[in-house]
């Protein structure tokens, strides 16, 4: 058995779909949904695109920063240098400082020899004097 539908059969979506058809079908232009010609010929970038210059970008900071740390590490490298040339200069100064004071001792105990074998059997102020 066969059912014949009587009445309006259109649906709003057929209605509203229906209305923008002319010529055929061929769908009319929305001028605010339209995009130009420009924007249809427009290269989207691939996944892959994208990583490569997120890779090239990522790069170039990295390249940028281990120029920056190789600088500071010549930078200090040379502040090592310069310390150490100081350290040398102090340990040199020192070595020489504790060189004079044990000629100044080995001095001093020679003169106190001398005046005790000169100065026997005279003053402490007699051998002043002659002095």
């Amino acid at each position: 058995m066969k059912i014949l539908a009587v009445g309006p059969s259109m649906t709003p979506e057929y209605s509203q779909w229906r209305d923008q058809r002319v010529n055929d079908n061929i769908p009319v232009l929305n001028p605010e949904t339209t995009r130009s010609l420009e924007e249809h010929l427009q290269v989207i970038p691939s996944e892959m695109e994208i990583i490569k210059q997120d890779f090239e970008k990522r790069s170039l900071e990295l390249g940028r920063k281990i120029e920056q740390l190789e600088e500071e590490k010549m930078q200090l490298g040379l502040d090592v240098d310069v310390k150490k040339l100081e350290a040398d200069k102090l340990r040199k100064g020192k070595n020489k400082a504790e060189e004079d004071l044990d000629s100044l001792k080995t001095d001093y105990k020679r003169l106190r020899r001398s005046i005790r074998t000169v100065g026997l059997g005279k003053t402490s102020e007699k051998w002043r004097q002659e002095i």
